[in-house]
Order: C-alpha cells, then sequence, then structure tokens
C-alpha cells in the first residue's frame, strides 16, 4: 500500500455550471476533484486508511450507476480501486460537463449536487469504494420535476466543506480549493 505526497500528484479541478435541474458546482462553488494516481492499495487497505484519516466514512465497493444522479445531502469520494472508466459529470447533454477516463488509483471528491455517471467501463473490471463525509447520509436525486430544487438547494447549502483532505489528513487538495 502506498500514497503519493500530495505535492506530487496531478489534480485536475472542474468547476461544472448548472444544467436544467442539475445544480452541479454552481451552489457551494467548490470543484469536481480528481487526484490522478494517488494511490496504490487494494479497497480493503483504502478503506482503512480512510477510517484512519477519519474525514469521510467508507460505506460500498461497486462501479457507478449507468444513470445520471446526484445528492444533496453529503458530498461523495469515490476511490477507483480496479479498472479505468469514462465517466461523465454534469449532465451528458450540458455543454459544460466533464467526461474524464479516471483508473485504478485515482481518488474523485464530488461535491454535493454534481451529476455523475458511468459512461463506459473500459476495461470490464471498473469498481470504486464509495465514501461519505462521517456522519453525513447521502440521498439520490436525478434532476426531475418530481423532486423539490428548493429542498435540494437548501440540503447543498448545508453541507460543510471538508476541513481536512479525505485521503491526506491536515494538507491535500480538497483543503486548497
Amino acid at each position: 500500500m502506498s500514497f503519493q505526497p500530495p505535492s506530487t500528484i496531478d489534480v485536475s479541478r472542474h468547476h461544472i455550471p448548472a444544467w436544467g435541474r442539475i445544480p452541479n458546482t454552481s451552489i457551494q462553488n467548490k470543484p469536481l476533484l480528481i487526484y490522478h494516481s494517488a494511490f496504490k492499495a487494494s479497497a480493503p487497505q483504502l478503506s482503512a486508511h480512510l477510517k484512519e484519516v477519519a474525514v469521510v466514512v467508507p460505506q460500498w465497493r461497486y462501479t457507478m450507476y449507468r444513470q445520471s444522479h446526484f445528492h444533496s445531502t453529503s458530498h461523495e469520494v469515490l476511490g477507483v480501486v480496479s479498472g479505468r472508466a469514462r465517466l461523465c459529470f454534469g449532465g451528458e447533454e450540458n455543454p459544460g460537463r466533464a467526461e474524464p477516463v479516471v483508473e485504478e488509483g485515482d481518488l474523485i471528491v464530488v461535491p454535493a449536487g454534481v451529476a455523475h455517471h458511468l459512461l463506459e467501463d473500459l476495461d470490464g473490471n471498473f469498481a470504486m469504494l464509495g465514501s461519505y463525509p462521517t456522519g453525513k447520509n447521502w440521498d439520490m436525486c436525478y434532476g426531475v420535476e418530481t423532486e423539490d430544487e428548493d429542498d435540494i438547494k437548501e440540503n447543498i447549502l448545508q453541507q460543510s466543506w471538508f476541513d481536512q483532505d479525505p485521503l491526506y489528513g491536515k494538507d491535500g487538495p480538497a483543503i486548497h480549493v
């Protein structure tokens, strides 16, 4: 198990505009972050490390849903533990969307309100470890008319940003945005 020092990793930052009923980064103005090649660890090792840092709680190991969705009650931290995939952040029709290819060893910090879904599993074995800030429960929102936009906006506004980095603790990319 190894973790690259935060000063040596490439970090992609994406500010994604609201699109339709999907708020993306427009409410809190915190970017989607991708830490490229940040770690070499199995899912259990990454889970143990995240628990030790104690900013987020690992909750599942799975791929990413193919249906675009977002969370209004929690930020989300996704550690890619196997494979490679092309993901969509921001909504498939959004001209301001991001469609990065992520791979094993990448860590993704998804702010509350940012839509995301799997476009393509490039190796057939794409899996992530999904984690959420301590004490938070995630909801599922789809940007449809039956959802209360005012409640969603209020939920997102109530989410405090990280006071420590989920992977690095006191000094990491998430606290320097």
